[in-house]
């Protein structure tokens, strides 16, 4: 069996020039859309993430801000550029890169960002709104994933969905998604004792454990519908996810590809939840899809 591929890149164009369609008919209105993105120092992996939010809000019609600070940025002054943010009108979500330095607690930070701006979607407020299926702005990765899974035309309802990871990034909040999606969910872990015999019944697999090609075929039952969050390097130094792709492609039905699967899904989601939080902001409804 060779697994169908789910491309991250092409569904996000497709979702992008949706959202690029809407942020259109917003600024007709003489509102346009901000995001502000605060980089602190100068990680270079978080440099260029940076640099291609800028892009995508760039090509959607976002306006895009980048507030630079040095890394020897107090956690005081940085709160204070949180709250100056917050005040300011024309910005409609908010996103602080991490990782922060390490002497800047990153939880007390992402705490004072507004609620109805906090478009990675982790204060607790967003997150409590996530565990009782209330409306909110829900984390990036997460929601392009279940974007990804409607893409294959098979229903999520009544599916076993196993995720493996329990960040609060990824694997909780998916777990409580595809659970409002009507899954029966199992979260697993590294530490999960018989992993591969739990993974084997899952119809659908959500890796996001943060280990090179750990999941291999035999941790797939055949036809499953396979998510591969993982983001690493192997020994020559090539991306490659949680997933023995070439392997897994002979026992699943469906696979996300490393790179070109999540990762699109995540900036056009970030997207997604700026245009969301303009439209509550500014109590506009537009008829259309912009829920992903």
């Amino acid at each position: 069996m060779t697994a169908m591929l789910l491309n991250g890149k092409e569904l996000a164009k497709k979702r992008r020039s949706e959202i690029k369609t809407q942020v259109g008919r917003l600024k007709e209105m003489g509102i346009t859309p901000g995001l502000a993105v605060v980089l602190v120092g100068e990680n270079l992996a978080s440099v260029t993430y940076v640099r291609s939010k800028e892009k995508a809000c760039h090509e959607v019609g976002i306006y895009s801000e980048v507030i630079r600070l040095p890394e020897t940025i107090t956690e005081e002054e940085l709160l204070q550029v949180i709250e100056e943010l917050n005040r300011r009108e024309e910005i409609d979500g908010i996103l602080v890169q991490l990782p922060l330095p390490s002497h800047i607690r990153e939880q007390v930070v992402i705490n004072r960002i507004a609620v109805e701006k906090d478009v990675d979607g982790f204060t607790p407020v967003n997150q409590g709104k996530l565990l009782l299926n209330e409306k909110g702005l829900f984390p990036c990765t997460p929601l392009g994933i279940i974007d990804l899974l409607k893409e294959t035309g098979q229903s999520i309802a009544g599916k076993h969905a196993v995720v493996i990871g329990r960040s609060n990034i990824v694997g909780k909040p998916v777990s409580l998604l595809l659970l409002h999606q009507h899954a029966t969910v199992t979260m697993a872990h590294s530490r999960t004792v018989g992993l591969k015999q739990i993974a084997r019944e899952a119809d659908i697999l959500v890796a996001a454990m943060g280990q090179a090609k750990k999941i291999t075929s035999d941790y797939i039952k055949p036809g499953a519908i396979v998510i591969d969050v993982g983001i690493n390097r192997d020994e020559n130094g090539k991306l490659v996810g949680d997933v023995d792709f070439e392997a897994v492609c002979e026992v699943a039905g469906c696979i996300t590809p490393v790179p070109g699967g999540v990762g699109p899904m995540t900036i056009t989601m970030l997207l997604q939840n700026t245009l969301q939080a303009s439209l509550w902001n500014h109590h506009v409804e537009l008829a259309g899809r912009i829920d992903g």
